[in-house]
């Protein structure tokens, strides 16, 4: 499916904020707001919109840190191993990211997790590394404070503003 301005747009007002409606949305793009529903559900259809979700306020929920663990994975043996992996980063709430990549010393996947405090991070990495000690090796963290200086929070609101840049 080729993506139009149109489509961009409003994939770009939904980025600022999604509970905006299709009526109002359709007003922002001068179209009928029958052609903004239409256009979010081809969109959804075709995967380019996976989900709606909030961005929460972690520190309210009592968050103080966003972990970032970076470890090399040994070679996999077997789909039960690699549905066991799959299994345990899809249930565990901890988890908000999980991704293969390459860099920083040949380390190939990053976990991406919230916790509490130091200790519900630490036992936490006790617990990967214990449970995963055959499978991964040179585990390294990097640890973001939520309750320091943040420059900039997690937020989509500004995705719609690469497509301009990138001329699509």
């Amino acid at each position: 499916m080729k993506i139009n301005k149109k489509m961009l747009e409003l994939l770009s007002e939904l980025s600022k904020n999604a509970k905006k409606s299709d009526r109002d949305i359709a007003k922002i793009l001068s179209i009928s707001q029958p052609t903004v529903t239409r256009m979010r559900k081809k969109l959804e259809n075709k995967g380019y919109i996976s989900e709606y979700t909030t961005i929460l306020d972690l520190t309210k929920l009592g968050f103080e840190l966003v972990a970032f663990i970076f470890f090399k994975t040994k070679k996999i043996g077997g789909k039960k191993v690699e549905a066991t992996a799959h299994d345990m980063i899809g249930k565990n709430p901890k988890i908000i990211f999980a991704g293969f990549g390459d860099g920083l010393s040949g380390q190939n996947c990053v976990l991406v997790c919230l916790h509490k405090d130091f200790t519900d991070y630490t036992e936490f990495l006790n617990e990967i590394k214990k449970k995963w000690r055959d499978n991964i090796s040179d585990v390294d963290s990097f640890l973001v404070s939520l309750k320091s200086f943040t420059p900039k929070f997690l937020s989509f609101r500004d995705v719609g503003k690469l497509f301009k840049k990138s001329g699509k």
